[in-house]
């Protein structure tokens, strides 16, 4: 008899335990969004937000241009690090986002070769392409670049770095007509 009224005093226990579980998880979903959601929501933003390819290379302003892709996950990382640079520098250098998913931005994906992604293009003001990174990069590696175009020094490099996603054909690179990106 012991054990009969042991077990429903068990399960009301364990459904307990699962119902605070549950709300711990919810809580910490809410309450950490922007934590686990920022980098999908900055390429967002970066392409909305994104200045038009043809009007940043006539303003005579230096140009940072970056390929990237919602699923691309070295984009995702990089995000945060792109976004501190945009903050930093946007009054000084044109910021152009184009997604490569986007077969609107297919010709510039040509011109400037892109097979991995993200792949960051640096233009001094008359537009002639400086400096190309591929894949991951340290934002430091990327200041220093931007600090030679900021003091009109030509570096014509190609940085490489093995950590890159390569492109691919998906389905779903339609053109919407409300995203820039």
């Amino acid at each position: 008899m012991k054990s009969e009224t042991r077990e429903p005093l068990l399960k009301a226990n364990l459904k307990v335990i699962i119902i605070f579980f549950i709300a711990i998880v919810i809580f910490s979903l809410v309450f950490f969004r922007n934590l686990f959601f920022q980098s999908t929501y900055l390429l967002k933003s970066f392409g909305e937000l994104s200045i038009d390819p043809e009007i940043a290379f006539k303003n005579n302003k230096p140009t940072f241009l970056e390929f990237y892709a919602d699923w691309c996950e070295v984009c995702k990382e990089m995000a945060p690090k792109v976004n501190a640079l945009k903050d930093e520098y946007e009054k000084d250098i044109n910021f152009v986002f184009l997604n490569v998913d986007n077969k609107k931005w297919a010709n510039y994906i040509q011109k400037f070769e892109v097979n991995g992604i993200p792949q960051v293009n640096l233009f001094d003001r008359k537009g002639n392409l400086q400096t190309t990174f591929i894949g991951k990069q340290e934002e430091l590696t990327i200041r220093e670049s931007i600090a030679h175009l900021e003091r009109e020094v030509p570096s014509k490099e190609k940085i490489l770095n093995s950590e890159f996603s390569s492109l691919k054909e998906y389905k779903n690179n339609e053109i919407s007509p409300r995203s820039h990106g």
